[in-house]
C-alpha cells in the first residue's frame, strides 16, 4: 500500500494471515421430523446450510454439558475446617 510522506514514496508490506480450519465430514440419518426442522431452518433464513444447522445444535449440546458438570459439581460435597477434625470424622463413620 503506498504512502506519501513529504513527498518521498514509501511502501509498506501488508501481511495477511490466513489459516484453514479443517472439518471433516459426517454422515448421519436423520428421522424425518429432525430432517424438517433442519430444512425449515435454513428456509427461513435462521442458518445458512444444512451443516450450520448441526453444528448449531451440537455446540448447544456442548454447552448444555459444561452447564451439567458446573451444576454437578456445586452439589459436590465440600471439606472445609481443619483436616485432623475432618480425617477422625470420615475414620469413625
Amino acid at each position: 500500500m503506498p504512502v506519501f510522506d513529504r513527498g518521498v514514496f514509501k511502501r509498506y508490506d501488508i501481511i495477511i494471515l490466513t489459516y484453514h480450519i479443517f472439518m471433516t465430514t459426517l454422515s448421519v440419518p436423520l428421522p424425518a421430523d429432525l430432517e424438517e426442522f433442519i430444512r425449515r431452518q435454513v428456509k427461513s433464513g435462521r442458518s445458512p446450510n444444512k451443516a450450520a444447522v448441526v453444528r448449531s445444535a451440537l455446540k448447544l449440546l456442548s454447552e448444555e454439558e459444561a452447564v451439567q458438570a458446573v451444576l454437578k459439581a456445586e452439589r459436590e460435597p465440600t471439606l472445609r475446617g481443619d483436616l485432623r477434625d475432618l480425617a477422625r470424622k470420615l475414620r469413625t463413620k
